[in-house]
């Protein structure tokens, strides 16, 4: 199946490049120059990934991320050149996948591509799976990659669904940020206690498991658990 991705940068030589790159692969790319224009290509074509650039000329990438991610989990590759690790965290916490720094590698970002979007496959692969927790408090639909908590739907991007899905797979269990991170991101990350630490934020927040959290578990020195059983 033949993948669609998004490239949004203000820069034409680094989209030709990515582009090139990503063709190369067999994936089907479309370019936009402004966050406005990435807007419109979003919602007419619906991408299987967008690679979004953080400096665009007229929204900041961080505003076209947030208004993605009101009503779309389309796994989002932010390109930047802010290297620290808040400028990270702040990337995660707007809903991106995976993060990458300018100057890159262009093998290595199509590598990253490749990886969110197997992820996406894995998840969603096999019949109809819906199985609820906590006496129907949590209800996961692995099929069509949908959560309930207490009757009302909440909207997950792919990252956050597919760490309650890891956590859910084994409730009670403990798993440490490493084993989280590998699920979720599948390679290793660095920083990857700060950035598994910022999609747990963000789940609980959606899911409504404000502390004391009831959902989602901390375990002191290893990591987080998913706090109630499966129903039979």
């Amino acid at each position: 199946m033949t993948s669609t991705v998004l490239v949004v940068d203000d820069e034409p030589k680094l989209r030709r490049l990515v582009k090139e790159y990503l063709e190369r692969d067999g994936f089907i790319v479309v370019e936009a120059g402004t966050g406005r224009r990435a807007l419109e290509l979003i919602a007419a074509s619906r991408p299987d990934l967008v690679i979004l650039d953080l400096g665009l000329p007229d929204l900041p990438g961080e505003e076209v991320a947030h208004l993605v991610r009101k009503d779309s989990d389309v796994p989002i590759v932010m390109l930047t050149a802010k290297a620290a690790e808040n400028d990270r965290v702040m990337g995660l916490r707007l809903g991106a996948d995976d993060y990458v720094v300018k100057p890159f590698s262009p093998r290595e970002l199509v590598a990253r591509v490749e990886a969110v979007l197997r992820r996406t496959r894995v998840a969603g692969a096999g019949g109809p799976q819906v199985a609820s927790y906590g006496g129907g408090r949590l209800a996961i639909d692995a099929e069509r990659r949908e959560v309930g908590v207490d009757g009302d739907p909440v909207m997950l991007t792919r990252t956050e669904f597919d760490l309650l899905a890891a956590l859910a797979a084994r409730p009670g269990r403990a798993w440490s940020r490493l084993e989280l991170i590998s699920r979720v991101q599948g390679y290793d990350f660095e920083g990857y206690e700060r950035t598994i630490d910022v999609h747990v934020k963000n789940l609980r927040r959606k899911l409504g498991d404000m502390p004391p959290s009831e959902l989602i578990l901390t375990v002191p020195g290893v990591g987080y658990k998913l706090g109630v059983e499966r129903d039979a």
